[in-house]
């Protein structure tokens, strides 16, 4: 009698996809995709110097009549909503695709920021603005492991930098924007702030429809059994490139088709798996955004209170800023590819500390003026936005395909908290005298300057070399079959 069948056996695909996709050359295909999805850098950047900016107006009298406590729980109800996105939204990534959410979540950002543009008193106001940090905070986590999967492993260090930087090109346009909008010679004051808000959903207008045309990622679908329509998506996209070299067969990859992972499997990937790599990307995320949300969100304070710059010209010290953080990861992201990632990123996040420390001493002693101060900053941050990049870039190489986006959302979520309490603890140090002295600020920035030094530590000891390798061979899917 024949030993019995079980009820279920896996269904075991192999597949040649990731390895097409890696050998292929740059197209109109990968520029369509970094336009189409890499354009939440800009959004964020949009949004985050938008409600930097209204602010002030929205305590207007002729506006909503907030005071000062209310637009600052504005700004934290839209950090909050990018965390609560990122956990959602990354989940969904993961167990529903990376086409579906890279969609709905872009939708869901279009809507809350053009009704808050509506908003007609501060609960409504808060409402919309936690669905529109929702909708970016989703847009991370979906969209980071997109680009990964779809942009060839030779191109996706530099690539995934660049995009990153582009959350400047957003900041600089909105500040540009608003120099106009908010001018009160020009427009009524209720009006500017809500014009200013409808850039964003302008931008995603202008995207839409490349992004609709966007295909899902061909490897989650293998991870879904879906092999028949991941061979037709990347022999669509071969066929509009050159002739391509002959894939070698021992680079088939088997997967057993699984259902989605959750939160639990991520702990356990996170905890027993691969716990160094789990310390490299706390590390790598936390510095960055205590170090970006401590200068960013005070640099204004910084200026009017310690060097006495009218609050009218401080919007001409941003620009500068704004372009070193643009930049840098322009000029140096191609030798993430070459140099290897464990070389650049231990040098960027050291060298952007020993930068700020020199600074930091520099400010201390009163040597430097608003001028000089702000091409410090700028310096710092031509290193500083590089290593935040690659930030994001390791956390979406060095984990399975089955929970790439949850992993994302989780580092990202964790990195927002640490960075929300950067600008808290700096306007502490500054504090509200007319004259502070400067000394306690000089220690914040020096302990903003140790952690990013520690970071690079940590990468050069823990850190993973992906440089121009196949995502499957940096961290092995969780369904790979030995069958």
């Amino acid at each position: 009698m024949p030993a019995p069948v079980p009820a279920t056996t896996p269904v075991v695909i192999r597949s040649l996809v990731p390895a097409r996709m890696d050998r292929l050359p740059w197209s109109r295909f990968h520029t369509r995709v970094v336009v189409a999805l890499g354009v939440t850098w800009i959004l964020d950047g949009l949004e985050i110097t938008i409600a930097s900016l209204i602010g002030p107006v929205l305590q207007s009298e002729h506006t909503l009549a907030l005071g000062s406590g209310a637009v600052g729980r504005v700004a934290s109800v839209y950090l909050l909503g990018e965390v609560a996105g990122a956990l959602v939204f990354g989940h969904l990534a993961d167990r529903l695709g990376r086409r579906r959410l890279f969609l709905a979540t872009l939708a869901l950002y279009f809507v809350a920021s053009g009704l808050t543009a509506l908003a007609f008193d501060y609960t409504s106001l808060l409402v919309f603005r936690f669905f529109a940090g929702a909708g970016i905070g989703g847009e991370y986590a979906a969209i980071n492991s997109a680009i990964d999967e779809l942009v060839p492993a030779q191109y996706r260090g530099h690539a995934d930098l660049a995009i990153n930087a582009t959350y400047w090109l957003g900041a600089i346009i909105a500040a540009a924007a608003e120099t106009i909008l908010l001018d009160p010679r020009l427009l009524p004051p209720d009006l500017g702030w809500r014009l200013g808000l409808l850039i964003g959903p302008l931008v995603v207008g202008l995207v839409w429809r490349h992004r609709r045309t966007l295909p899902e990622s061909p490897r989650w679908l293998l991870t879904r059994g879906h092999e028949a329509e991941a061979e037709r998506m990347v022999a669509s996209i071969e066929a509009r490139g050159h002739a391509l070299p002959p894939v070698d067969p021992a680079r088939t990859l088997a997967l057993s088709a699984a259902p989605p992972k959750g939160y639990g499997t991520l702990a356990a990937v996170l905890v027993r798996t691969y716990p160094s790599r789990s310390l490299v990307s706390f590390a790598l995320m936390a510095s960055q955004s205590f170090l970006y949300n401590a200068i960013f969100f005070t640099y204004g304070l910084v200026l009017t209170h310690v060097y006495a710059v009218p609050a009218s010209r401080v919007p001409r010290y941003f620009y500068a800023f704004a372009a070193g953080n643009l930049l840098g990861p322009l000029v140096i992201g191609r030798l993430f590819d070459t140099l290897g990632r464990k070389r650049m990123i231990t040098a960027t996040y050291v060298a952007s500390g020993l930068l700020l420390t020199l600074s930091a001493q520099l400010f201390g002693r009163g040597a430097l003026t608003a001028t000089t101060q702000t091409i410090c900053w700028s310096a710092v941050f031509f290193l500083g936005s590089a290593a935040a990049s690659s930030a994001y870039l390791t956390v979406s190489e060095i984990f399975p395909l089955e929970i790439r986006a949850q992993a994302i959302a989780f580092f990202f979520a964790i990195a927002q908290l640490v960075g929300a309490a950067g600008p808290w603890i700096f306007a502490a140090l500054i504090g509200d005298r007319a004259d502070p002295s400067p000394a306690r600020l000089v220690r914040g920035y020096e302990f903003a300057a140790a952690m990013m030094i520690v970071a690079g530590v940590v990468e050069a000891i823990y850190g993973v070399e992906a440089a121009r390798r196949s995502l499957e061979d940096v961290a092995t899917p969780l369904s790979v079959s030995d069958g």
